[in-house]
């Protein structure tokens, strides 16, 4: 999986624990237009499996993520 072309809006969740970065994501997803990419930084693992079980649960496109060395990169398509 690689960064999408086209990011719209950026979450630094950087040192942000479980259930944070998702509650920020969700904030954020309100503001957005249909189609629009976020990318969400966290350093909290948990993510790897929070994000795409929030994604099914509101419908909204899990991209994927990328794993850096302590950050993760993971981008998320409002529906």
């Amino acid at each position: 999986m690689g960064i999408p072309a086209k990011i719209d809006s950026t979450i630094n969740a950087l040192g942000q624990l479980c259930p944070m970065p998702i509650i920020l994501t969700s904030k954020k997803m309100k503001e957005m237009k249909s189609g629009e990419v976020l990318e969400v930084l966290s350093d909290d693992a948990g993510i790897k499996k929070d994000m795409p079980a929030w994604c099914n649960s509101t419908k909204n496109e899990y991209i994927g993520i990328v794993e850096d060395t302590t950050v993760y990169k993971v981008y998320v398509r409002k529906k």
